[in-house]
């Protein structure tokens, strides 16, 4: 395979997907990144390359969010990479992405710095210019291991509709405040049913009830930060999505098939 003219000759690797596949990893881990936190290594998406598989991690220590996609062998080039790219560069990167379906994006790095090379001859294999060219100084520092992050022992099952335990949600967010932040989720297996439940002082409370698709487990009440469920739900494109659970006091599990996985930890409710 023809050698990439824009990559430098010290890249350590290479290999191009589709634009569209690569701005649906963005949409589904950015939103979870840290907001000028004071450990560095969070405030950028960890990117991980292996022979068949891309993935992409964020976390801002309350949440984590990582999608992954495969990558056929014949797209692999150079050697494994993982390395932190910035918010800052994903960001520009999203608004540098069109709606082509065709249009290829190629990742390289290289001297500590990552370069994207959106359309034109992807692949080192045309004389057509890129589209755009986006070079970014990678992050220091080393990313908290996520893999230790996400629950293994999840015993509780719950397949939701998305769209219906989103609106639920984001009703039951309207009466909270700084104060009652968290939105209570309880679960009646027996009767396939979600209560969920919220108040504020001098605001009143809210109890809507929802149908839930299928519930294998024991029955459990656990609360957590409203915005973080609807932020994940609004970027998962399936109609159904699942939620592990273990304990009121431990994370959940949000899962979109193999490709999408979103860890967070619930809040104490009084």
């Amino acid at each position: 395979m023809a050698r990439s003219r824009w990559a430098s000759p010290r890249s350590e690797s290479a290999s191009s997907r589709p634009a569209s596949t690569f701005k649906e990893l963005i949409a589904r881990t950015l939103f979870a990144t840290a907001r000028e936190n004071s450990r560095y290594a969070i405030n950028g998406v960890l990117l991980i390359r292996t022979e068949n598989r891309l993935e992409m991690v964020a976390t801002d220590g309350r949440r984590l969010a990582l999608a992954r996609t495969s990558i056929p062998k014949s797209d692999f080039r150079g050697d494994s990479l993982r390395c932190i790219v910035p918010t800052k560069a994903l960001q520009l990167l999203q608004k540098l992405i069109s709606t082509d379906p065709d249009e290829q994006i190629e990742i390289a790095v290289a001297d500590n710095a990552v370069l994207f090379r959106v359309g034109g001859g992807v692949g080192g294999d045309g004389d057509q210019p890129p589209r755009a060219t986006l070079r970014s100084v990678l992050v220091e520092g080393s990313f908290p291991p996520y893999e230790d992050v996400i629950p293994k022992d999840c015993d509780i099952m719950v397949t939701l509709d998305r769209d219906l335990v989103s609106s639920a949600v984001r009703r039951a967010a309207l009466l909270t405040n700084e104060e009652s932040r968290g939105v209570r989720l309880a679960f009646d297996g027996s009767e396939r049913r979600l209560k969920l439940s919220s108040r504020a002082p001098e605001m009143g409370e809210a109890n809507i009830e929802i149908d839930v698709a299928e519930y294998k487990g024991d029955d459990i009440e656990i609360g957590f930060n409203p915005g973080f469920i609807t932020e994940a739900l609004r970027v998962i494109p399936q109609p159904e999505v699942m939620l592990e659970l273990k304990a009121p006091g431990k994370p959940g599990l949000i899962k979109s098939g193999s490709d999408f996985v979103y860890v967070v930890m619930p809040v104490n409710l009084q």
